[in-house]
């Protein structure tokens, strides 16, 4: 597939076939993929916690979901065979740039504009949902709520100092996928949000 092809074919896939699990080649080739982002001072402080067993996924549901029954939305994304989380360690990069070829040997995070860590995570993450859509698979990136980030630690034995920056569900599309309400809103064109040379 072409890589514009692979761009304008992603979407966020909210139901997935149960009985199609993701070849181990391909959920691989996702790790692969996922490890080729960019990131601040080649810090790579990145991590991905890979589930894919019926009774690690249910875990992850278990930690990350409150009691009540399942709305549509998480009865569908419960189908997912493959759940990649990936997970953001900010000391990797403070403890990068205090090295002598970046200097910053206070560890001051104030110096970091915006949290890098997370950032590249989040490109780790994009990674995976195109090299999903090239494989011919659905995928959806969706956060882990707060108030449940320390049970989903706890549940895993995730260590302190890495963080989920969401979770990237993937498989085979099932038969209720449908498009996101959001999409009503309709995609805004680049003369909407691009601005050259000055706002």
């Amino acid at each position: 597939m072409e890589f514009a092809d692979v761009v304008r074919r992603r979407r966020m896939v909210r139901d997935y076939d149960p009985d199609r699990p993701v070849p181990p080649e391909v959920r691989e080739q996702l790790l692969e993929h996922a490890i080729r982002a960019p990131s601040a001072g080649f810090s790579q402080g990145w991590a991905f916690l890979v589930l894919e067993t019926a009774e690690e996924r249910h875990r992850f549901w278990s930690a990350t979901t409150d009691d009540a029954a399942p709305d549509g939305w998480l009865t569908r994304m419960r189908r997912a065979p493959l759940l990649v989380v990936p997970l953001a360690n900010k000391s990797a990069y403070l403890d990068r740039y205090a090295e002598p070829d970046k200097g910053w040997t206070d560890r001051d995070e104030a110096r970091w504009p915006v949290p890098y860590w997370d950032v590249d995570a989040g490109m780790a993450a994009l990674l995976m949902l195109l090299t999903a859509v090239d494989e011919g698979l659905g995928a959806c990136f969706f956060g882990v709520p707060a108030e449940r980030v320390d049970a989903f630690r706890s549940a895993f034995g995730v260590p302190a100092e890495y963080r989920p920056v969401g979770c990237v569900s993937v498989g085979y599309p099932g038969a209720g996928d449908r498009r996101s309400p959001s999409l009503r809103r309709g995609r805004r064109g680049v003369d909407e949000v691009v601005h050259r040379g000055r706002w």
